[in-house]
């Protein structure tokens, strides 16, 4: 346990200030600032290096990209194979499993071991894997690496251990599951055929044995050439060829016919007495034409033929549905007797199963349900039911029922709200199902020792909003919200541009807020909304409020000798709003002035609401002028106070949500005041804004139908974004330092007439909107490379005001009266600012690009895409050039230097960040008061105190004073989070109410009141007189402050090369650290308050911006992220849950006594032939098939059970946890010696008990008695 010294009073000024903008702190962790020191506090740090490891825990959702389906009868186990190389085991619910090929090659085939608690698993790099399924952690045992052939399908008999392996050249090997090594037995193709037969069969697309007599192989070829192989006297006793080629092959359970697939659509039964032709052949879905021909259909890919004992025989197929119906969704037809029932699946079929209670293929299959995969989804439908109905699933397989954009992760929630939101959930949950248990049961799991509520929230792309319930490592639905119903349908009669410009996904959430303990819940929209919901279990008839917030920069005029007043442009006094106001109505926003362009409308009449959250508010930001709103990217709330904080890169607003009313709303440089670090580029007002926006512009509907169609696509490439977009000029490829200007835009813009025909602009990525430079001569400009003029998307947030989404081709001439109200639009700005969309954010960026080296976004993209990064904006266009490093210390810096010159500055700023707390809001306060603490893009942190009234009554009519003083802080680069600890390193809670149900009604004799917690303005000396400690986090570093004295306490770098795009202040083994999540796919935490490095951890290189966006920690050491567009995983920091992790993982393999073959009685044995006598050991053993070639396949011996913890073992405590796991593996070996010893020295003493009694016995003996 180690003590760090903190010098805490007598402090009255903050650090002194570098010209760099940050104060003078010692960059390593754990060392204060020089400072006098009347007072010391002790604060004991318990948390040390130890106390951390990252692991992965479990993996929810859809496997994404499904490629092949396994299933165990007898275990009741189903397998799912991934096209990266990923394998699911699901089992019971709580029995769900991930593994990863280390290869991430595709898996092609899955043949389980039938109760034997083994995997086999065929990749696309020809390599088998047999996988142990014995431990709750499954390893890889044995691998074996085709190097001459590609595997095309495997075959494994159920209580064999020779598998059979088909190749791309027609031959069939056979590998030993044991050794997994090859059998020198071959099948080669050119003596399965006849030596008459002119071209190759093509790959083994099947191979089964037959049901009748376990020596005979059938091999079926692509080309329609079926072989049954007798494997005693290695030769073929039947072939068939047929015109059609085949796709799958399914026996009778007798083995005396088989059916086949066909191409075109058709299914054919054979006969094992007359293969010269099938008995039987039919197009199920194929209608004789006129002409008595079939119509063409689609291939059958695959079909089963299972027998029934009580019923007529299923045929369950997919595909062969008639070319003629275009559009019609994929189908699965089920065949039963005569009746014929097609099933349309939403997504294409990638495999299915039927299942059957008996493995032995001999027997009646019986079979009860059918398993079917499809693309995005896994359904299972019950055959004891003639409507086919489905089983209802227990997995979480909907995440991706709508794109997620955003996440959050509560532990250790109120204890009563799982059960609540279960209960109001239940209500609204689908019917239909199928009443039969869930026919997969396999495994065991229970409920582990440690365990505490935990809520997943997810925000999705239609505006829904899903709780999960993650107790436990398990993940169940609790509850749907669809924010959708707030507003009205857009009509569809709507024409012209209103119509043109509807968004396609109008309600995608961007930021989630909740409040657990008072169960307010605040969702931000995509159409820069904020919605604020109350939580109640009754229904309820109510109206929405709607608010209107006028949040607008004005300063974005570009500079022009006729407008070079140096006055400097503030919003208009109708903007700064600090007295309470009653909400605008819809009438005072005409359209000519918002440009004929609705934003979404609220529902203005009573809505009946049902129970669970219900809508109260609603914040829009509005069109100013013919300006789209900026998205919103901070929010915060707190119930205790009833105020709502949101900002973007124009300004601030604050909401009373209980009056309804607006407090606040400025630009960000109004709330400075006269304490603005920086020298700020002057504008003058908007005289011309027609002259200066001879830009081109792009509709909606044209930006966002790509990002539409890549939302649905998301695991496109960061290259495939940019489709249809305007190729590079060579000139792009310059430094963009020396890229020259246009005269118009320093100079007057009537001057020229060209400038709207030489402009272009490219959409590189929906995370960055570049603007190509323009060509002409001009003055150069050569700006630092500290400043940061890009538009960042940090988990969701738009954290920059610069970029647009710009058009491709020339600019389009505006004309009537549409020209002048899309001219104030400004340069380059579409008609709805959609910076990031719920689709943008669905990017793949190279792996090898992001891991090191990068020190912004922009950056990254500019390396990506070989080109310079340009910003632009209506006011300033400004190029820069990151690879010129300018700065003083070499290194990129994103916040502002404020040496440097006013004229390469930009006047806007985004805010970051919003928090909440009982702060000081300047030096000379003594007591802590209700602040906002606001932190913005450049670095700076400005404090806002509140004077809130305390009686409840007064809180409802009096008004809530806000009054920014000016207070400023600094850090590098763009702020992250907030949080705060009291002097003796406690985490202070923010204050809350307790949930009430408002809908209630109030017993008058006990009148309901708002009950508040940790709300005390004026409380005790003893608890808050002393002080407290603010950690600020920004993307490059970190730093703690004393307040109210603003000393910097401690600073720690975090990264140079990277940046932060995650953040929090977590608790972790009874104490607070700081968690980080770097682009360079780092995890770090840092003690609180000295900022000590305690992990730092390669582990997630940011593949794409998904993981960016939905990266969130938690309490308790838990972490999750979409690691695909169907998939969340979670994972732990903590050693103490890495440890406990084996107790709450479910078992795969229970012991499970093999179901005995049914007794086929004397006379069906005795004419049907006996499967008992065929031995393939005594075949294909070394002893009669000798080995096979060195040079065909490689065996690599696995790493077992191992290799999970070896894998999970990194930094400071992975050498540790690999010393342990050497101390436990020579302790092993020593174990293992120790025995063998023992048991040498008792042979050894039994060898000569026996020796002497033989000796006693013989010793009088003759030797003719011998």
């Amino acid at each position: 346990m180690k003590k760090f010294r903190k010098v805490l009073d007598g402090l009255t000024t903050s650090s002194p200030v570098n010209p760099g903008g940050s104060p003078v702190c010692g960059s390593a962790a754990g060392t204060p600032s020089t400072a006098l020191t009347p007072r010391e506090l002790e604060i004991q740090e318990t948390l040390m290096s130890e106390h951390f490891q990252i692991c992965k825990t479990v993996r929810h959702g859809f496997p994404y990209q499904p490629t092949a389906l396994a299933f165990d009868p007898v275990q009741k186990i189903l397998a799912i194979g991934t096209r990266s190389g990923g394998v699911r085991l699901l089992g019971r619910p709580g029995v769900d499993c991930h593994c990863q090929h280390e290869s991430g090659a595709a898996v092609l085939q899955l043949q389980f071991l039938i109760n034997e608690g083994a995997l086999v698993t065929a990749c696309a790099d020809d390599t088998l894997h047999l996988w142990n399924l014995r431990q709750r952690r499954p390893a890889i045992l044995h691998s074996l690496k085709f190097n001459r052939e590609r595997i095309t399908f495997c075959h494994l008999p159920f209580q064999s251990k020779w598998l059979y392996v088909g190749t791309e050249r027609g031959n069939t090997h056979i590998v030993n599951i044991e050794s997994f090594v090859l059998s020198g037995y071959v099948i080669m193709w050119n003596k399965a055929i006849e030596l008459s037969t002119k071209t190759h069969p093509g790959p083994v697309v099947h191979l089964s044995d037959s049901p009748k007599d376990e020596g005979k192989l059938l091999i079926g070829f692509e080309s329609g050439t079926i072989v049954m192989w007798d494997l005693r006297a290695k030769r073929a006793d039947f072939r068939i060829y047929y015109d059609e080629a085949i796709h799958s092959v399914s026996w009778h359970h007798e083995g005396r016919q088989f059916m086949c697939s066909h191409s075109d659509g058709s299914l054919s039964m054979w006969n094992l007495r007359n293969t010269a032709k099938p008995f039987q052949v039919t197009f199920p879905h194929g209608k004789t034409q006129r002409d008595g021909r079939k119509e063409s259909c689609k291939p059958i890919l695959k079909v089963e033929y299972k027998t029934s004992r009580n019923s007529d025989a299923f045929v369950v197929f997919s595909g062969g549905l008639s070319y003629d119906k275009a559009g019609r969704r994929p189908t699965l037809t089920i065949m039963h007797g005569k009746a014929i029932t097609v099933l349309e699946m939403d997504y294409p079929i990638v495999d299915f199963l039927v299942l059957c209670d008996t493995p032995y293929l001999n027997e009646v299959q019986e079979p009860y349900a059918v398993a079917v995969l499809l693309e995005k989804d896994f359904v299972v439908v019950d055959l004891s039911q003639s409507n086919f109905p489905i089983f209802e699933n227990p997995y979480p397989m909907d995440i991706h029922e709508s794109p997620v954009t955003c996440t959050a992760y509560f532990a250790d929630c109120p204890p009563d709200i799982i059960p609540v939101l279960y209960s109001i959930g239940a209500k609204h949950k689908k019917t239909g199902y199928s009443h039969k248990e869930w026919p997969l049961r396999g495994g065991t799991w229970t409920v582990g020792s440690q365990t505490y509520p935990e809520i997943i929230i997810t925000g999705h792309a239609d505006g829904s909003i899903k709780f999960w319930d993650a107790t436990a490592i398990t993940l169940q639905m609790l509850y749907k919200l669809k924010t959708s119903k707030v507003f009205e349908k857009p009509k569809s009669g709507d024409v012209g541009r209103s119509a043109e410009l509807v968004e396609e996904d109008p309600y995608a959430i961007q930021m989630i807020n909740w409040c657990p303990q008072s169960r307010i819940f605040c969702v931000v929209g995509i159409s820069a909304h904020v919605i604020l919901y109350r939580f109640s279990k009754h229904d309820a008839n109510t109206a929405i409020t709607s608010l209107e917030v006028r949040l607008q920069c004005e300063m974005e005029d570009v500079i022009s000798p006729s407008d070079t007043e140096n006055t400097p442009c503030f919003s208009d006094p109708s903007g700064l709003s600090p007295q309470p106001q009653p909400p605008s109505p819809r009438s005072h926003t005409p359209d000519s002035v918002r440009d004929s362009i609705p934003r979404l409308k609220v529902k203005d009449r009573t809505i009946r609401m049902p129970p669970g959250y219900q809508a109260e508010l609603v914040v829009q930001l509005l069109w100013v002028d013919g300006e789209p709103p900026q998205q919103i990217t901070s929010l915060d709330l707190n119930s205790a106070y009833g105020l709502l904080a949101l900002g973007n890169c124009n300004g601030l607003a604050v909401v009373d949500y209980l009056q309804k009313t607006i407090l606040l709303c400025m630009n960000t440089l109004e709330l400075y005041g006269s304490a603005d670090p920086f020298q700020r580029l002057t504008r003058s007002p908007r005289k011309n804004r027609q002259s200066t926006s001879d830009f081109c512009m792009r509709g909606l509907s044209n930006f966002y139908s790509d990002s539409k169609k890549r939302i649905r696509t998301s695991y496109q490439s960061l290259t495939e974004l940019s489709d249809n977009q305007v190729s590079l000029d060579p000139e792009r490829s310059k430094s963009p330092t020396s890229a020259p200007y246009t005269p118009s835009l320093h100079n007057d813009p009537r001057g020229t007439g060209e400038p709207v025909s030489n402009l272009r602009s490219c959409h590189y990525s929906p995370v960055f909107y570049l603007l190509d430079n323009v060509k002409g001569p001009g003055r150069k400009l050569s700006l630092p490379t500290d400043l940061k003029t890009d538009l960042d998307h940090v988990n969701g947030h738009c954290t920059s005001p610069t970029s647009q989404p710009c058009p491709t081709g020339r600019a389009r001439v505006l004309g009537g009266t549409e020209g002048p109200r899309l001219a104030r639009r400004g340069a380059g700005r579409p008609p709805f600012r959609k910076a990031q969309s719920a689709a943008c954010m669905e990017v793949s960026l190279p792996v090898s690009s992001l891991t090191e080296g990068y020190p912004s976004r922009r950056a990254m993209l500019q390396q990506l895409h070989g080109v310079s990064m340009y910003s632009h904006d209506e006011h300033h266009i400004t190029t820069y050039s990151w690879s010129e490093r300018e700065s003083r210390d070499n290194s990129f810096s994103r916040s502002r230097s404020s040496s440097v010159s006013s004229i390469d500055r930009e006047t806007k700023e985004a805010v970051t960040t919003l928090q909440f707390a009982e702060s000081y809001g300047c030096k000379s306060d003594t007591l802590p008061t209700p602040c906002l603490w606001v932190g913005t893009s450049l670095g700076l942190v400005l404090i806002i105190p509140m004077s809130i009234p305390m009686d409840e009554q007064e809180r409802q009519e009096d008004p809530v004073t806000v009054a920014p003083t000016g207070t400023v802080l600094m850090l590098k680069s763009s702020v992250l989070r907030f949080a705060f600890l009291d002097c003796g390193g406690a985490l202070i809670n923010s204050p809350y109410e307790v949930w009430r149900d408002q809908h209630v009604p109030d017993v008058p004799d006990r009148p309901r009141k708002r009950k508040l917690v940790n709300f005390s303005p004026s409380s005790s000396q003893e608890a808050s007189g002393d002080g407290h400690l603010a950690v600020v986090c920004s993307e490059k570093q970190a730093k703690v402050f004393f307040m109210p004295s603003q000393a910097c306490l401690f600073v720690h770098n975090i990264t140079e090369s990277s940046f932060v795009l995650r953040a929090d202040v977590v608790s972790v083994c009874n104490s607070v650290c700081l968690a980080c999540f770097c682009a360079n796919g780092h995890i770090m935490t840092l003690s609180l308050p000295s900022l000590r490095p305690l992990l730092d951890v390669n582990y997630l290189p940011l593949t794409d911006m998904r993981i960016a966006r939905t990266f969130c920690f938690t309490n308790g050491g838990q972490a999750l992220y979409l690691c695909s567009p169907t998939e969340m995983q979670r994972i732990t920091y903590s050693q103490e849950m890495c440890d406990n992790l084996q107790e709450m993982l479910g078992e795969l393999f229970t012991p499970i006594e093999t179901p005995e073959a049914q007794n086929r009685g004397f006379l069906k044995g005795f004419f049907g032939g006996n499967t008992q006598n065929f031995d393939r050991e005594e075949l294909f053993g070394e002893a009669a098939a000798g080995k096979a070639s060195r040079s065909l396949a490689q065996h690599i011996p696995g790493q077992g059970g191992l290799e999970g913890m070896k894998a999970a073992a990194g930094g400071v405590v992975g050498e540790l946890a690999r010393a342990r796991i050497a101390l436990d593996e020579r302790g092993q070996r020593l174990g293992e010696l120790e025995e063998r010893t023992a048991l040498m020295m008792s042979s050894a003493d039994t060898f000569s008990k026996h020796a002497h009694e033989l000796m006693l016995k013989c010793k009088d003996k003759k030797w003719y008695q011998f």
